[in-house]
């Protein structure tokens, strides 16, 4: 059944991915980004969510069915977060209001519904894992509470479902993401492998040990794109992982091998990536010269701080996806895949060497 749709944040790793599965899927796509990236069979809609007014002309016009939202600025504090953020929200849907053409809108958050905000990560009181949509939200400022509070409103006003996704850590390909696991990795080690440097986890033992799952862009759109059109799946808030779970004491042996590496013994120490690569721009621009790479910017690639964050949490981290299987969704995508092909395609852009 497809319909005409936009996707704000379509130059990201979930709206990239979005974008591509509707139009493969025939549906008329309008890709809203402040820079479009020239996204085969999408319409670019050049817009900053944080101007009210320019969101609105950019979308005089378009009448999409169907939004899904899968874009956020992080800013110096959660305060500014939610401020920011649910501003972006609220000026995307009350530019399209006056179409009156809206019937359901995806909003795309994660895993810090439960873990809590950058300025609170996994402290405190944590719902216990996996983690499942009926925990709820805890008793701090969240700027993903934020966003949901305004797309509730809207949909309470103006008569449109929704639906609220929340992946772990996304596997997709993207430049200029600020969070973006899979190309710091093959950026790592792509470094380590230049310069003959240990391919060292740079996390803490509890991922190292424990238990996890990952997400994989395209498995997301397929997700967003089943609940859009789902009637069971109207108003409700899901979690979506790959269906896998395994221990980073695996996965890095996976990744390495990929590279053509010996990954590093993990002896407990916390090596955060921020620091290792803190050096490494003037590295990557030789190898991207010599190797004619596309992107010679090494902070265009990769957020150590983002992947520092996620592997160095203090806890184990597993995601139940029932409430998705138990309605029909029943797509899965094994993780070490998903970094295979993503490396795969890197290359093939020209991305890493």
């Amino acid at each position: 059944m497809a319909g005409t749709a936009l996707v704000a944040g379509a130059s990201g790793i979930v709206g990239g991915a979005t974008a591509a599965l509707l139009a493969a899927e025939g549906w008329t796509v309008h890709g809203l980004a402040r820079r479009p990236t020239g996204q085969e069979r999408v319409l670019p809609v050049v817009a900053d969510l944080q101007d009210a007014a320019g969101v609105a002309a950019a979308l005089a016009g378009i009448r999409p069915e169907v939004v899904f939202i899968t874009t956020w600025l992080r800013q110096e504090s959660e305060a500014e977060n939610i401020r920011v953020n649910a501003a972006m929200v609220r000026n995307l849907l009350d530019g399209l209001r006056p179409t009156g053409s809206l019937r359901h809108v995806a909003l795309v958050t994660g895993l810090k519904h439960y873990l809590g905000p950058f300025e609170a990560y996994g402290k405190g009181a944590l719902p216990q894992t996996p983690f499942r949509e009926e925990q709820g939200r805890l008793e701090v400022e969240n700027f993903y509470y934020a966003q949901e509070d305004e797309v509730f409103a809207a949909a309470a006003r103006d008569g449109f479902g929704w639906s609220v996704h929340r992946p772990h850590t996304v596997i997709g390909k993207a430049v200029g993401n600020a969070m973006n696991m899979g190309t710091t990795l093959a950026a790592y080690a792509t470094l380590c492998r230049e310069t003959g440097r240990p391919f060292r986890f740079p996390g803490s033992a509890a991922q190292w040990n424990g238990l996890t799952d990952m997400t994989d862009a395209r498995l997301l759109a397929r997700h967003l794109l089943w609940a859009a059109t789902t009637p069971a799946a109207r108003d409700e808030a899901f979690n979506v992982v790959n269906g896998d779970i395994f221990r980073w004491s695996w996965m890095w042996g996976r990744i390495a091998g990929w590279f053509g590496l010996e990954p590093a013994p993990f002896d407990g120490t916390v090596r955060p990536l921020e620091e290792q690569m803190a050096e490494d721009a003037p590295v990557w621009r030789r190898i991207a010269g010599r190797e004619g790479l596309a992107e010679p910017e090494l902070g265009r690639l990769a957020s150590p701080w983002h992947t520092d964050a996620d592997l160095g949490r203090p806890i184990e981290v597993v995601t139940d996806m029932g409430k998705s299987r138990r309605l029909g969704f029943t797509a899965y995508q094994a993780t070490d895949e998903a970094f295979f092909d993503l490396f795969g395609r890197l290359r093939a852009d020209r991305l890493i060497p």
